[in-house]
């Protein structure tokens, strides 16, 4: 069996995420470089590390993996990574079509699919005056034909006012949609499927792509059907299952809740949680979270995180319920007419 190539060993590594990589020096010993990778062409890597950058020749790569962020404060892994760094991993679980990055900030975009998919995620310096910067993402979005969207993270309990971007944001127009909460939990510490039995004639069926029974469960913001964007951003992550419940007792067997589960390292996330109004309070939607949960604890990850809405009370109880605490929230920012 032949070793990887160094083309192989990079090819995990994602601009802007935090990787480590060994590599071979000039006197033939080796050393690790740990950082945020900055930039990746054919040639090397160039990676940011405690000890300023570093570039590797891709040649010289004798091992290479993505890893979690560090922790920004005391805690347990899901409470002490910082906002900015959280963003960045949810960032990678429903990753765009198109991505172009200004400074710290990632303009994408997806053919409409989603505000996640197609929004300027602000995190950090942009590397240019902030009106300029707000300037790049109107260009960016109206030569695409969508809609000018800026995600703003920021504390729980406000929408971040006091800050240079959002109080620039306020006064030339920019208007808030869909204020969101992120929640976080140890992925140990949430239910599995043992603990959640199924209603009697449910079974439950997981994949790694959605087939057509998913896909017809999930309806985001109304549409009646997937679009064909939307079916690649959905298998965007590195790895990801889908989970759905079927009622063999409806049509000879009708999905009845769904859920999607995502993965990075150390880290999964929770996305369409759904379920059928017919079979709602008949805890579903426990029981599709517990199976993403087993399924992240099988993979290692120690963390999960999901989003919500932040006037979905009922969700939020659901949530609160089996073990997910509030980490930080976001909302975003949609551009005035022109």
């Amino acid at each position: 069996m032949t070793d990887p190539t160094p083309e192989a060993l990079v090819r995990p590594l994602t601009v802007g995420g935090r990787v480590v990589v060994r590599h071979r020096l000039p006197d033939g010993s080796a050393t690790d470089a740990l950082g945020d990778l900055l930039a990746a062409d054919e040639r090397s890597l160039r990676i940011a590390t405690r000890r300023g950058e570093v570039v590797v020749a891709r040649a010289d790569v004798l091992a290479a993996k993505p890893v979690p962020p560090p922790p920004a404060r005391k805690g347990p892994p899901h409470t002490a990574i910082g906002t900015d760094d959280l963003e960045r991993v949810m960032a990678e679980h429903w990753r765009p079509l198109e991505r172009v990055d200004l400074g710290g900030w990632r303009l994408r975009a997806s053919e409409g699919f989603t505000g996640r998919a197609n929004s300027a995620l602000a995190l950090g310096d942009p590397g240019v005056p902030l009106r300029e910067a707000v300037a790049a993402v109107v260009d960016f979005h109206t030569t695409r034909g969508l809609q000018p969207l800026l995600a703003v993270a920021h504390p729980d309990g406000g929408l971040g006012e006091g800050t240079a971007l959002v109080d620039l944001l306020a006064a030339t127009g920019w208007t808030v949609r869909t204020p969101t909460v992120v929640l976080t939990a140890a992925t140990d510490d949430l239910p599995g499927a043992a603990e959640v039995p199924l209603p009697g004639g449910l079974r439950v069926e997981t994949a790694a792509e959605p087939d057509d029974a998913w896909l017809a469960r999930y309806h985001y913001q109304g549409l009646p059907t997937v679009p064909p964007a939307g079916r690649r951003v959905l298998v965007s992550a590195d790895e990801q299952v889908f989970v759905r419940v079927v009622d063999d007792q409806v049509d000879g067997g009708t999905t009845v809740a769904i859920a999607r589960g995502s993965l990075s390292p150390g880290w999964a996330g929770v996305t369409a949680v759904e379920t059928l109004p017919s079979h709602r309070r008949r805890g579903l939607a426990r029981r599709v979270l517990a199976e993403v949960a087993d399924w992240a604890r099988s993979r290692g990850a120690a963390s999960t995180y999901l989003q919500v809405q932040g006037d979905n009370a009922a969700a939020r109880a659901l949530y609160a319920g089996v073990g997910f605490t509030v980490h930080h929230a976001y909302h975003y920012r949609v551009a005035p007419p022109r």
